[in-house]
């Protein structure tokens, strides 16, 4: 048998450890470093953030947002209102009126029966019982309380007419009224007015507020705005506040009762005093039982 030249000898490979040897390892490794330094660099040096947020869900603005001016406006007070008009004496008020009114109608202020002059104004003002307010033409406001007095079998007294200094009537057909004074309440308003023009019909007219019972849940207020009767040309904006009450001891039939306005007569040298005795007063008040339904609202 021939033998030739025995083939070059190769080592036997390990299966276990089959690794490509460490140059190639080195070698093939590197790219990879590269691409992963490469990837760092694009993602750090990107404007844009890693994680995109849903906008206005996690911002918070840089500067605080200003309130708006008009809304804080709304909540603001109301301004108060001008101060009420003051005048030294009837003079003066007459001739801050003579402008502002049509001249014909102030001319029968006083003079038209059942009308009031500018001394009654005056003592109003001075008294905190009205107010003007600075126009063309002025506006007198009032706040009036109204009483309906109710009878034992439910009728209502209303005053049919005044009897006035001057000598006139004055046709009246409306409950007991009576100008409020400066924070005076309706029930107060309410026990004065009752003295002042029924006390007359009692013998003894200190104990008339013993007699007087005002009912409860019967207030209410109404505003209207009209000419007055009493001032011709001058237009009247009336609070009335109305509140029903009962008077033991009054006549059931018509009746009449007196009352010294303004305090009667007083020998004290003032412009008050003076107002007072060229005013147009109520002398008598007439009064008379009706039907709830007939009385004036």
């Amino acid at each position: 048998m021939f033998l030739g030249p025995s083939p070059p000898h190769t080592p036997p490979r390990n299966r276990r450890n089959n690794h490509r040897p460490p140059h190639a390892t080195v070698s093939s490794a590197l790219p990879d470093l590269f691409l992963a330094a490469f990837s760092l660099l694009f993602l750090w040096s990107s404007p844009k953030p890693l994680v995109s947020l849903p906008p206005n869900r996690l911002s918070f603005p840089l500067t605080p947002r200003r309130r708006s001016t008009t809304s804080m406006s709304r909540r603001s007070p109301p301004s108060p209102p001008p101060p009420p008009q003051r005048f030294a004496n009837a003079q003066s008020l007459s001739d801050w009126l003579e402008s502002r009114l049509p001249s014909d109608s102030f001319a029968a202020w006083g003079v038209k029966p059942g009308t009031k002059n500018v001394h009654n104004l005056w003592l109003e003002l001075s008294d905190g019982e009205t107010s003007l307010a600075d126009s063309t033409p002025p506006v007198r406001t009032v706040n009036v309380v109204t009483v309906r007095v109710i009878g034992e079998d439910g009728k209502v007294l209303v005053e049919s007419h005044q009897e006035l200094s001057d000598g006139s009537v004055r046709e009246r057909f409306r409950p007991l009224s009576e100008k409020m004074k400066p924070e005076e309440t309706p029930d107060e308003a309410a026990f004065r007015a009752i003295k002042e023009e029924l006390g007359s019909i009692f013998k003894s007219e200190n104990d008339v507020g013993e007699r007087i019972k005002i009912l409860p849940g019967t207030y209410s207020r109404r505003v209207e705005e009209r000419n007055s009767l009493s001032y011709p040309g001058l237009p009247a904006r009336y609070a009335l506040h109305s509140v029903d009450a009962t008077v033991r001891g009054l006549p059931e039939e018509d009746f009449c009762t007196e009352e010294k306005e303004y305090g009667g007569e007083s020998k004290e040298d003032s412009e008050e005093t003076r107002a007072v005795g060229k005013a147009v007063t109520v002398k008598r008040h007439y009064w008379k039982w009706v039907s709830p339904s007939s009385v004036r609202a």
